[in-house]
């Protein structure tokens, strides 16, 4: 059994629809050249043969009708029963090939290697087809599979493939136990592939297929063959017709492949009787290039099957045991005949039985046997159509097959047609009599079969014996010789379609119309026929803007909007008449000035000294004249200043080198056949503006001033935009640009100046033309600013009569400087401000006097210098004239709060601020004793008390009390005070111990710490033979240390220094032994010290965490894990250890340990754990995966989620 072709692993079932078997321009099929259905050319390279008045049909001459006479005189029943076939068709295939003539047969396997050669050819032309299928072999009773592929990348859709039996039976109407038709789709490769398995394959089932994709306009196809092997030795039974069997409904064999239905009827004229022919003799005994022309010749459509056949007979010849002749390969019989089927047994106590299609055949009135002897004998009674079937008969385990033909008697054509003529648009009716009712009859035009349809021009009535073919609308192509096709005879007439005269009721005129308006063009003719219309010789299209109506016998051409362009001649012409209607179409259009261009007033500036060029477009049809002038003065064309320029399209107004005087209103005239029109242009000159006067600078401040000035006396015909203002320093040259932005006021304030320094300023004026020439430079100025106002007003006393303020200079005092102050008062409820100073006060303190008792006075005092007052400072609230009693308070600074620390020698000088009034007295205390004024000077005022001392000495520590007396009021403050020096040294540095390069030394501390405390000690060594110190530690806080890497052999000595926040001490105690570094001391030995244990059994720092993962998208687990020695990790999943699985990948980075699975699917769930294993132990951790599927917005789980684009999407 052959292997069947591979299979995508996704198959669909995929039958295509088949298309009408009379489709023109086949393609090749099986190597043989294209076959044309009405004008069939030979098969197999074989020149065409015309339908109609056929000329040799399989080679022979056309055959004439049999002599009327003869027919008379002959005996009709045994003409019809034992007629042979025209054409010298073989026995056995009289009206049943007859009846077939017109099926699309494959001519076969050719015999030379030219069908190769084709085939190869139409292989190398495929544009579709990446795999073909090929032919192959099978045995009866096994599967074979046929394959095609189809590469899908410049595909949109899923071409349509057909498989085909032979020319065009169409395969998917035969899909069932025995054949298959699937289709897959590869996404990978963008392939599809179509497949035919053909299941328990038969002998009839061999022959040639064809395979059909199509798509959109393209086409391609590919033919190959099945060859169906015997599955026993014996010789095959030869069977012409078993490749036609047919198929009956409700049988067990219903569904195979049944090919009888593809033999259409082949209608040729009576021939005279000729002897009957063996084709498989001449087949036989012909050699190999005469086969094809012995298959024309004798009507064989089929022409591979009977070669495989005869190829087969040839190669076995094995005779049979059961039977000693065997039935005919093909019986034949008119309808309502009878048959006699016989075969002779050699062993005639064998058991015989027939069959039909498969099914056994029981005696009956139709069916007879007999027993001659070794004969077996069966009759078939009263033949009908559906005996015409499949026979065999079996004797023991043989059996013979052969194929009855039933065949039908002659249609002949009792009333001929008749030659007719008709005008176009009319009705025709071809009429013709058979001699039977509804006999199958063709119908023919030129040779082509005539098809009806529901949408073909072409009708058949069939009434009884009476045929008629129905031409609706004839038009001349209708023209032709019409034939009518029984199996019995034909018969032939001339259509002849002319055309009706034709009258021009009302013709074509010649219109003039406006632009924009409806052009119709209207003609009447004599008959309902359609036309063409011409414009300037081209043909009009049917757009939006032009409609073209056909209503009866009138026709329109209706332009809606009219334009210059559709203007012309315009021509309609009749189909199929030589008559022409000319109109002539002339569109006007009144002239038009588009001022569109220009602004509301039609104003058109232009700069002095330019060119000015004005285009006006303007429109009209046909174009007009336009005419410039200027107060009632025409302009000219022509080379002047001021001229014109005409254009069909537009006209210009040229100005070279505009001047002021230019200025005014032009007048533009149009006029045309269609009418004037009229326009006004105001032309204005413009230039820059005139310089400003020299501005005024009016007031003058610190880096600022305020400046003015007026608008320039001519503005150039433009408004004034704006002003620019520059400055520049008195002594230099180059102006500075104040403003980037223009100015729109008249008045601006220059900023950013140096105060006491000369400048000037200059203005320019800019309107839209550009910018003026600078105005003259103002006068110099200086900036000069008032100080800013006092500062920390406030009031120092008050009496019964007067009050003292004090405050603090400006804080900006300016380059004018300050001369003084001014104080002033005013009463409480007036608004009248005394000076109480007639000359400016330098101090920033005065007293006011004369002031009566308990009134209520406000306070301001302002600066003065050469710009002016300040502004003034407020005292803020107002002070009533009388002497209050204030309790004394004590303000210790911040820094005295805590001890107050100086070296020896440095100064002291303390500022203790207090209040209290009238002034209060003054007690300092130091330790509980007055202060000795001779060594500590004390300063009191009337705010503050100062502590002085210039030199300080360790004595004039203490603490130190102050007390503020007012009346009966106190307050005391008190302040400590140290003074530091450096300390003592050590008191006994002594040599403790001696060993190695070690000396071991230890010491007392310093009787004087110098009034602070020890921080450190400096350790410093000599050795003794030079005596040069060097020292060895610093900043030492202990009392005792090791002094090591001496130099053994040397005899060292060492000193201490005692160290506070003030330095070192002066002197050092140094010891009074020394140290001898002895070369056989005693053998240090450094102590011994176990290694540390790093290692650590597996422990893990981060444990795995339940997840769950979306099917499709990439998923991690991660943990981390240490451990020393470094642990294997190894991972599971559900106990089973994950190893060489591409879909997993494992990660392990710093201890980080990570499992990636690849696009996870729900069989990727379960129980992951990781396991951490190294010498000191094993440790593992689990956690759970759940895969998560979304089914068209569903999530797995049961939880609805939103596909992509919705607004709602998976949450995990």
């Amino acid at each position: 059994m052959p292997e069947p072709t591979k299979k995508e692993e996704n198959e669909v079932l995929a039958p295509a629809p088949a298309p009408p078997p009379e489709e023109p321009n086949k393609e090749k099929e099986a190597g043989t050249a294209p076959v044309k259905e009405p004008n069939k050319e030979k098969e197999a390279g074989t020149a065409p043969a015309k339908e109609p008045n056929k000329e040799k049909e399989a080679g022979t001459a056309p055959a004439k009708e049999p002599n009327k006479e003869k027919e008379a005189g002959t005996s009709p029943g045994k003409d019809e029963e034992d007629a042979s076939p025209p054409g010298g068709l073989p026995p056995g295939l009289g009206s049943r090939a007859l009846e077939r003539k017109d099926s699309e047969w494959s001519i076969g396997e050719s015999p030379v290697g030219e069908e190769q050669d084709k085939q190869n050819a139409n292989s190398q032309l495929s544009i579709l087809f990446v795999e073909k299928p090929q032919g192959g072999t099978v045995k009866v009773g096994e599967n074979i599979t046929f394959i095609a592929k189809v590469k899908a990348e410049d595909l949109l859709r899923k071409p349509t493939v057909k498989w085909f039996k032979g020319k065009w039976m169409d395969l998917a109407s035969k899909a069932g136990k025995h054949l298959q038709l699937k289709e897959t789709f590869e996404r990978h490769s963008r392939v599809y592939t179509f497949e035919m398995q053909i299941i328990k394959a038969k002998e009839n089932y061999a022959g040639n297929y064809r395979c059909e994709v199509t798509y959109k306009d393209k086409f391609d196809s590919c033919s190959f063959d099945l060859e169906v092997l015997e599955s026993t030795g014996t010789t095959p039974n030869i069977d012409i017709r078993s490749a036609f069997k047919r198929s009956g409904e409700g049988q067990d064999d219903a569904g195979e492949l049944d090919f009888s239905g593809l033999l259409k009827r082949r209608e040729v004229k009576p021939q005279e009787e000729q002897p009957e022919v063996d084709v498989w003799e001449l087949l036989k005994n012909a050699k190999p290039s005469e086969y094809e022309k012995i298959a024309f010749q004798y009507g064989i459509t089929d022409l591979r099957g009977m070669l495989r056949r005869l190829k087969r007979m040839r190669r076995v010849e094995k005779k049979s045991a059961a039977f000693a002749r065997i039935l005919d390969p093909a019986y034949q019989v008119d309808k309502g005949g009878r048959v006699r089927f016989v075969v002779e047994l050699a062993d005639p106590k064998l058991e015989v039985k027939w069959y039909k299609n498969g099914q056994e055949i029981r005696p009956s009135t139709k069916y007879i046997f007999e027993h001659k002897g070794c004969e077996r004998i069966m009759f078939i009674n009263n033949c009908v159509l559906t005996d015409d079937s499949e026979y065999y008969v079996t004797a023991g385990d043989e059996k013979c097959s052969t194929e009855l033909f039933v065949r039908e008697p002659p249609v002949m054509v009792t009333k001929q047609l008749e030659d007719t003529k008709a005008y176009c648009g009319e009705r025709v009716e071809l009429e013709c009599e058979v001699s039977e009712d509804d006999a199958n009859v063709k119908w023919f035009k030129n040779g082509e079969e005539i098809i009806p349809g529901p949408k073909s021009r072409y009708h058949i009535r069939v009434e009884g014996k009476k045929h008629i073919l129905i031409i609706d609308g004839a038009t001349k192509a209708d023209s032709a010789e019409y034939s009518v096709m029984t199996t019995g005879g034909q018969s032939s007439a001339k259509l002849s379609v002319d055309l009706k005269p034709l009258k021009i009721l009302t013709p074509l005129t010649d219109q003039t119309v406006n632009l924009g308006k409806e052009i119709c063009l209207k003609c009447e003719v004599s008959e309902n026929i359609t036309g063409k219309w011409t414009k300037n010789g081209l043909p009009v299209q049917e757009t939006d803007h032009v409609k073209i109506v056909h209503k009866g016998r009138i026709h329109k051409l209706v332009i809606a909007n009219a334009l210059v362009e559709d203007e012309g001649d315009y021509v309609f012409t009749p189909d199929d008449y030589s008559v022409t209607l000319p109109a002539k179409v002339h569109v006007v259009d009144p002239p038009k000035i588009n001022l569109d261009g220009l602004d509301a007033d039609n104003t058109v500036t232009v700069i002095a000294g330019n060119k000015l060029r004005l285009e006006i477009p303007i429109s009209g049809e046909p174009p007009p004249k336009a005419l410039w002038s200027r107060a009632d003065k025409a302009i000219m064309e022509g080379s002047g200043r001021i001229r014109s320029e005409n254009y069909p399209d537009s006209t210009t107004l040229v100005i070279d080198i505009a001047e002021k005087d230019d200025s005014g209103v032009y007048h533009i005239n149009l006029k045309n056949e269609a009418g004037e029109a009229h326009a006004s242009i105001k032309i204005k000159v413009v230039d820059i503006p005139d310089p400003p006067v020299a501005p005024n600078v009016t007031d003058v401040g610190d880096d600022w001033c305020i400046m003015t000035w007026d608008p320039p006396l001519y503005d150039g015909g433009s408004p004034i935009l704006g002003y620019f203002i520059e400055r520049k320093k008195k002594q230099s040259s180059r102006w500075m640009r104040l403003n980037f932005d223009l100015c729109k006021e008249t008045i601006f304030e220059p900023k950013k100046m140096i105060e006491g320094v000369a400048y000037e300023v200059r203005i320019f004026a800019v309107n839209a033309v550009g910018i003026s020439k600078p105005s003259m430079p103002s006068k110099p100025f200086v900036p000069l600013a008032v100080t800013s106002p006092p500062t920390l007003l406030t009031v120092d006393s008050v009496t019964d009569t007067t009050v003292t303020m004090k405050w603090r200079p400006p804080d900006q005092i300016g380059a004018a400087g300050l001369d003084g102050y001014v104080l002033e008062y005013c009463f409480e409820g007036t608004d009248d401000w005394i000076a109480a100073n007639t000359e400016l006060i330098e101090k920033t303190k005065f007293t006011i006097t004369g002031l009566p008792t308990d009134s209520r006075i406000y306070v301001r005092v302002k600066a003065v210098n050469a710009a002016g007052a300040s502004e003034p400072k407020y005292y803020s609230q107002p002070i009533l004239v009388k002497e209050i009693i204030e309790a004394p308070k004590i303000r210790i600074p911040r820094h005295l709060k805590q001890t107050y620390i100086r070296r020896v020698g440095e100064a002291i000088n303390l500022v203790i601020p207090f209040q209290g009034k009238p002034r209060p007295e003054l007690i300092w205390t130091k330790d509980g004793a007055p202060i000795d004024k001779n060594q500590i000077n004390i300063r009191n005022s009337e705010t503050d008390t100062i502590v002085f001392i210039r030199k300080a000495e360790r004595s004039h520590s203490g603490k130190y009390d102050l007390q503020v007396k007012v009346e009966k009021f106190v307050e005391t403050a008190s302040i400590d005070i140290r003074v530091i020096d450096r300390p003592g040294p050590p008191q006994l540095v002594k040599i403790e111990d001696v060993w190695g390069e070690n000396v071991a030394l230890s010491w007392t501390p310093p009787r004087d710490d110098g009034n602070t405390a020890i921080t450190g000690y400096t350790i410093q060594k000599a050795d003794k033979k030079s005596m040069e110190w060097f020292t060895v530690i610093e900043h030492y806080h202990r009392t005792s240390a090791t002094i090591t890497e001496l130099v053994i052999g040397n005899e060292y000595y060492f000193r201490v220094f005692a160290e506070n926040m003030c330095g070192l001490s002066e002197d050092a105690t140094m010891t009074k032994e020394s140290a001898v570094i002895a070369k056989d001391g005693k053998i240090y030995k450094n102590p011994v010290y176990e290694d540390f244990d790093f290692t650590e059994a597996p422990m893990f720092t981060q444990p795995l965490v339940n997840t769950y993962a979306v099917a499709g998208y990439n998923a991690t687990l991660n943990c981390s894990v240490r451990g020393n020695p470094k642990p294997k990790i190894t991972w599971m999943k559900n106990k089973v250890v994950i190893k060489d699985d591409p879909r997993y990948r494992m990660f392990s980075n710093q201890g980080v340990c990570t499992l990636e699975i690849r696009k996870p699917s729900p069989y990727d769930g379960g129980t992951y754990c990781c396991k951490a294993v190294n010498d000191l132990g094993t440790v593992e951790i689990e956690c759970k995966l759940e895969v998560k599927v979304i089914y068209q917005g569903v999530n797995s789980p049961g939880q609805p989620v939103f596909l992509e684009g919705q607004q709602q999407v998976l949450q995990l």
